[in-house]
């Protein structure tokens, strides 16, 4: 197997912007790292059962991703952009009580199954990196846990910068919103012509 390889194509996909990660950098400047964190776990778990799922059922996928393709595609593009304009439209007064709705387990978790990014590189990292080396149940279960705690990891760093420079994102809020946003603009647009 090509470990490098994996690696490296597991840290890249992993830690360039996303809608995971720039979602959690989002909460964690708004609600702190430690309120974002349950996102970040829920992220992982999403991302384990996505990874789980491709690794079963990479033969079947292989042959229905075609016909659903298109239309995941659509789906997460059309979310990625409800999330910006919900971003660039927000205000912030302070108050957290809008925690419980966007910054769960249950979001992160749920989100993983709508972002296109997510499906294909489960499907992607399953079918090139390990499949053609590992067909037993444990490698499917350490691939999937060691693949997932560095979701979680990249999820985590990114909102731990975004609870880092707090103060200074406060600041250049609206400056800082735009930006996120055209960044889940840009990530959807990719997804939409890749």
């Amino acid at each position: 197997m090509p470990l490098f390889s994996l690696l490296l194509f597991a840290f890249v996909a992993s830690f360039t912007p996303g809608p995971n990660n720039i979602m959690a950098m989002m909460f964690a400047n708004t609600y702190g790292f430690k309120k974002t964190f349950k996102f970040c776990l829920g992220v992982g778990v999403g991302f384990f059962i996505i990874l789980i799922m491709s690794a079963y059922f990479n033969l079947l996928l292989h042959n229905f991703i075609p016909k659903i393709e298109f239309m995941m595609t659509i789906i997460g593009a059309a979310y990625m952009l409800y999330i910006a304009i919900k971003i660039v439209t927000s205000k912030n007064n302070g108050n957290d009580d809008n925690v419980g709705n966007n910054n769960s387990f249950f979001v992160g978790v749920v989100l993983q199954f709508i972002n296109p990014k997510a499906i294909l590189y489960g499907i992607t990292v399953m079918s090139t990196f390990i499949l053609p080396y590992n067909t037993s149940h444990l490698s499917f279960l350490f691939y999937s846990v060691f693949l997932a705690t560095i979701g979680i990891l990249s999820t985590s760093s990114w909102s731990m910068f975004g609870s880092i420079f707090k103060k200074f994102i406060s600041k250049y809020r609206s400056q800082f919103n735009i930006v996120m946003a055209l960044l889940l603009v840009y990530s959807a647009i990719s997804i939409l012509m890749g």
